[in-house]
């Protein structure tokens, strides 16, 4: 269910005014996630109608470039891609946010015209990505598959990674790196506590391990950029 709405934002969509959308429910239990309140579809977040959603959009139309839509996973909610096309209708860009676990969806997405940017999480280093994720569910092959698409430059897009004091090290960051090789656009994002953390005491990295972690990150990626510091 569509849970949250951010009226306007310049950070979510990056180089456009925006609206996020977020959707509650999601399949992953990241002990750092911020959103907490949204992963669990029957947790405290309000559901927003969708009528009352499209009549905002229609009065911001000229105002804002596109919505950004975020979770929880938004690729979990079956009326997702009917949301979408009522949204691209209206005249908007469309970026989404995604964990990357469900490889077809996305492509179908993309591949429909109803999505113009994808910015995907990535976790962890394969090894330990159960670790990052919080769950013991076999999902990296499905996430291989949409790094693997992603890569190919469908559509604009971008990965990140949310880095976490103790969780992230220079050699997991170089490992994301390899696998990355060749990305367009990458970022390192420092973990940030929050009221709504999923798994409370967790830390961001020192500003001397953040540069660490880029560093490692550029020996694959050189363009990869630290974002929010």
């Amino acid at each position: 269910m569509i849970a949250g709405l951010q009226k306007m934002t310049l950070l979510d969509y990056p180089g456009k005014v925006a609206a996020t959308v977020f959707v509650s429910g999601c399949n992953f239990r990241c002990p750092y996630c911020h959103n907490a309140s949204l992963v669990f579809p029957a947790g405290k977040a309000r559901e927003i109608a969708e009528v009352d959603l499209l009549a905002f959009l229609s009065s911001r139309k000229g105002l804002l470039d596109g919505v950004c839509v975020s979770g929880g996973e938004p690729l979990l909610w079956d009326e997702l891609n009917a949301l979408l096309r009522k949204i691209k209708e209206m005249g908007f860009l469309v970026k989404l946010d995604t964990n990357g676990s469900f490889p077809e969806k996305m492509k179908h997405l993309v591949e429909s015209g109803l999505v113009d940017a994808v910015a995907m999480d990535v976790k962890h280093a394969p090894a330990k990505y159960g670790l990052a994720a919080g769950t013991s569910v076999g999902v990296l092959p499905a996430i291989r598959k949409s790094v693997k698409y992603l890569l190919t430059n469908p559509v604009d897009c971008e990965f990140r990674t949310t880095v976490v004091k103790g969780m992230h090290t220079p050699d997991d960051i170089a490992e994301i790196g390899r696998w990355l090789r060749g990305a367009g656009k990458y970022f390192l994002q420092n973990f940030v506590d929050s009221p709504d953390v999923l798994a409370p005491g967790l830390q961001g990295a020192e500003p001397d391990e953040l540069q660490a972690l880029l560093s490692a990150a550029r020996k694959y990626v050189p363009n990869a950029q630290i974002r929010g510091v």
